[in-house]
C-alpha cells in the first residue's frame, strides 16, 4: 500500500538534533520511501491531509510487562517488598494463559492509543503477548521471563518455553526475541550463566532487572558482597547484547562496568518514583555516554503505560533532583523515547527515525490540541506539555493501525469486556462507587 503523507509537519533527525521541518512523506509497503521528493513509480493508495498535523517516530517503550495491566490499581501505596512479594506475586499464580493474552490486548490498545509503536515485554505465560501482538499489528520483542537456581527442572522448563515460543513465531518479522531471566535475586549464579550461554549459542541478547530496590542492594552485599551489576557482570550475562531495567542504585563502579561493556538502561520514572526506589542516576549515565532508553514497567507498579507521561517525568524530575535546569534537555529526552529505544532493542537501523529506508512506525498528532497551542517549540512541547490525547493516527510496518483514534485492528468493547470477567474471577473488580 502507497500512503502519502501531504504537507505534514514531521520531527526529522538533523545532524545531533531533531528539528521540525514540513515534508511529503511517501510510505510504500512498510517502508519510509521518502520524505522528500515523490519516488519514481510510487503509486497513492491512501492520502493524508497533513494540514495542523505533526508526524513523529513512532515511541518504544522499552521496558513493560503488558499482561499487568489486569492489576492496574490493585496494589498502591505498599513498599516494593510488600508489593511484589505480597500481593502480584500471589495474583500472578492465579492467572490462566487466556487471562495474559487479555492483559496484553489492554496493555497494547493503551500503548498505540499513545503513539508507541513498538515494546519490549517481559512476560510470563507463552505466546500470549506474541499472539496479542501479531493480532493488533504491534511490533514487539518478547522475552519470557526466566526464573530458576542452577540446572532445576523449573529454570530449564522455562528455557524451553521461550525456546517454543521462538519456534512459533519465527515466520513474523514483527515479533523478535531476547532472553529474560527476571533478576539476581530469582536467578542464582548458575542459572544466570546457563541461561547467557543459550543466548550465545543462538545470537539472542538480554533482558534483565538489575539494582532496582534498596533491598535487593543489602541482600547482594550480604549474600555475595557485590552490587546485582556487579553480579551480573560476573556472571557473563554482559558478554551479550543487554538491556537492563531500572539501575536505580547504580554506582560510579556499575555506571563504568556497564558502559564498557555497552549495557542499555532502560528509565522507569514512574514506576520507580511509585514504590519508593527513588531515582536512578540518568544524568550521570548520559555523562559516561550510556545508551539510556524509557520504559514504563507494567501497570501494576506504574499503573499507566502512556509513555508521553513517562518522557515528561523524565525531562522534569531531574531537573529537580539535581537542581539544574539544563539537565537531561528535550532533545535528550525525544532521543531517549525514540531512537535509543531502537538501538538497545537492536533495531537502531530500522525504526526510531523519520527517514528514508526506515520503517514506517509513525504516529500523527493533532496540533489543535490545547496543550500544543501555540506552536512555539514542538519537540519541546512533545516532552513538556503532551500528554497523549493528540496522538490522532498510528502507522506501524505501513499498515494504519488507528485512524483519527478510531482503533482499527483492535475490538475495544471486547477487551473491556474479557478484562472485566477476568478481575471479577480473580475477586478484584471491587465496586467502591
Amino acid at each position: 500500500m502507497g500512503i502519502f503523507l501531504k504537507d505534514i509537519l514531521a520531527v526529522v533527525p538533523n545532524g545531533t538534533k531533531n528539528v521540525i521541518e514540513k515534508r511529503n512523506i511517501y510510505i510504500q509497503g512498510d517502508i519510509i520511501a521518502s520524505v522528500e521528493e515523490e519516488p519514481e513509480g510510487f503509486q497513492t493508495d491512501k492520502i493524508i491531509n497533513g494540514e495542523d498535523r505533526l508526524v513523529i517516530p513512532g515511541l518504544i517503550n522499552a521496558h513493560t510487562h503488558s499482561y499487568m495491566s489486569l492489576f492496574r490499581n490493585v496494589a498502591d501505596d505498599l513498599s516494593f517488598s510488600d508489593w511484589l512479594f505480597g500481593t502480584i506475586d500471589p495474583l500472578e499464580g492465579k492467572l490462566l494463559p487466556e487471562d495474559a493474552y487479555w492483559g496484553a490486548q489492554l496493555s497494547i490498545l493503551e500503548m498505540m492509543r499513545g503513539g508507541t509503536t513498538c515494546f519490549s515485554d517481559m512476560q510470563m505465560h507463552i505466546n500470549q503477548t506474541t499472539r496479542a501482538a501479531a493480532e493488533t499489528g504491534m511490533r514487539a520483542v518478547i522475552s519470557r521471563g526466566l526464573i530458576g537456581t542452577g540446572s532445576d527442572q523449573a529454570g530449564s522448563s522455562r528455557l524451553a518455553e521461550a525456546f517454543e515460543e521462538m519456534s512459533n513465531y519465527k515466520k513474523n518479522d514483527m515479533i523478535t526475541f531476547m532472553l529474560g531471566p527476571h533478576a539476581p535475586y530469582t536467578c542464582d549464579n548458575e542459572y544466570l550463566q546457563i541461561v547467557v550461554d543459550e543466548a550465545k549459542k543462538h545470537q539472542l541478547g538480554i533482558h534483565i532487572h538489575l539494582s532496582e530496590s534498596k533491598t535487593e542492594i543489602e541482600n547482594m552485599r550480604k549474600g555475595h558482597n557485590c552490587t546485582p551489576i556487579e553480579f551480573a557482570y560476573k556472571a557473563g550475562v554482559f558478554d551479550v547484547p543487554t538491556v537492563a531495567a531500572h539501575c536505580v542504585f547504580a554506582t560510579e563502579k556499575d555506571m563504568d562496568i556497564m558502559k564498557e561493556n555497552e549495557v542499555s538502561v532502560v528509565t522507569n520514572p514512574a514506576s520507580n518514583m511509585k514504590l519508593g526506589n527513588g531515582f536512578a542516576p540518568i544524568p550521570y549515565m548520559m555523562e559516561k555516554g550510556l545508551n539510556i532508553c524509557l520504559g514504563t514497567d507494567g501497570a501494576a507498579s506504574n499503573n499507566s503505560l502512556n509513555l508521553f507521561h513517562e518522557l515528561n517525568l523524565l525531562t522534569l524530575i531531574h531537573k529537580g533532583a539535581g537542581e539544574t535546569a539544563q539537565c537531561i534537555s528535550a532533545q535528550d529526552g525525544f532521543k531517549i523515547a525514540t531512537e535509543n529505544g531502537a538501538r538497545a532493542l537492536g533495531m537502531g537501523n530500522i525504526i526510531g527515525k523519520i527517514k528514508e529506508g526506515m520503517k514506517a512506525d509513525l504516529a500523527i498528532l493533532n496540533l489543535n490540541s490545547p496543550s500544543l497551542a501555540p506552536r512555539n517549540n514542538l519537540v519541546a512541547g512533545l516532552c513538556y506539555s503532551a500528554n497523549g490525547s493528540e496522538v490522532e493516527t498510528v502507522i506501524i510496518n505501513g499498515k494504519i493501525t488507528m485512524e483519527n483514534r478510531k482503533m482499527l485492528t483492535m475490538d475495544e468493547e471486547r477487551i473491556y469486556m474479557e478484562v472485566g470477567r477476568i478481575c471479577r474471577r480473580l475477586g478484584l473488580d471491587k465496586k467502591t462507587y
